[in-house]
């Protein structure tokens, strides 16, 4: 009898949490085509919910490992793709007026697919800005305004298009968001010369929790100071993010060494720790330390 009442409990509980789910859903997008106003692009052509038939191609878009996208985990009750800032802030609004938390994708990159599924039934719309993604690169200042949308590969690309001798220091994975990259304080193999990509941050387009936008000016620099390292989205939502360039030579030397523990790989590694630090800024140095197998024995 016990087990047939705990049978019972479970069917019931998950009942409840579906119905709840579509009851938050319908009215989380009841409010943000209410609160929605602008006609040139309806709100209800960038929202996507389970049962939309492009739900799961949205979602799966930029995912870049697979373990997070198990079944078992808990994905976005609405997904919202926006392509104006106001949409934004319609989202921001009617999360917080139903009490649902928000969560912002990028390149779709980090480490534990936080920003597209939960380990915990939590109820929580995915911000995804896969449509704002513009770089518009000044040469002449030494600039560049980046949306939160657009991934490194595409930074470094529209950089390239304008000029030989700039760069940024961004990360070695060009799938990487610049939103995470920058909020999260990445660094790449420029950071010796320039430091993090953080570093070169001169101001930002920034929506508040309560659906201000706000530039470096009007933000003050403590919360200017977090957002670049702090994680962004504690605070609210990045739209883009203004650049410094760094000038870089039109040609550069890239080389690398392999040696096994057989080949004196770990005083080699020694070695590299012991003489870094005073090497000259210009010369990067990075160690990887993998497994492999030679001649049928595995090794490092």
């Amino acid at each position: 009898m016990k087990s047939y009442s705990l049978l019972l409990f479970v069917l019931l509980s998950s009942l409840y949490c579906s119905t709840s789910s579509a009851l938050t859903s319908k009215a989380f997008i009841q409010c943000l085509n209410a609160h929605y106003s602008e006609d040139s692009t309806p709100i209800s052509q960038v929202i996507y919910t389970p049962k939309n038939s492009s739900y799961t191609s949205v979602l799966e878009f930029s995912i870049q490992d697979l373990r997070f996208n198990d079944p078992s985990r808990t994905k976005p009750l609405v997904i919202v793709t926006p392509v104006r800032e106001s949409q934004i802030q319609t989202v921001l609004y009617c999360a917080k007026k139903h009490k649902i938390q928000i969560r912002i994708r990028g390149g779709g990159h980090d480490f534990e697919g936080l920003s597209y599924s939960s380990t915990s039934p939590i109820q929580f719309v995915m911000i995804d800005m896969l449509n704002l993604r513009s770089v518009d690169v000044d040469v002449a200042n030494g600039t560049a305004w980046v949306g939160s949308g657009a991934n490194l590969g595409e930074l470094y690309y529209r950089i390239a298009e304008k000029s030989s001798t700039y760069g940024f220091p961004g990360g070695v994975w060009v799938t990487v968001g610049t939103g995470g990259f920058l909020s999260g304080g990445g660094y790449g193999t420029l950071k010796r010369k320039y430091g993090l990509g953080a570093d070169n941050v001169l101001d930002a387009r920034f929506i508040d929790v309560n659906g201000r936008i706000l530039d470096r000016e009007s933000m003050g620099e403590d919360l200017f100071w977090a957002i670049r390292g702090g994680i962004a989205s504690n605070f609210g939502v990045v739209i883009a993010w203004k650049l410094k360039l760094v000038a870089v030579p039109e040609i550069v030397t890239i080389f690398g060494v392999k040696r096994t523990l057989e080949q004196n790989g770990t005083e080699l590694l020694h070695k590299w720790q012991t003489i870094a630090p005073q090497l000259d800024r210009d010369l990067y140095l990075r160690a990887e330390i993998i497994t492999v197998t030679q001649d049928g024995i595995r090794t490092v």
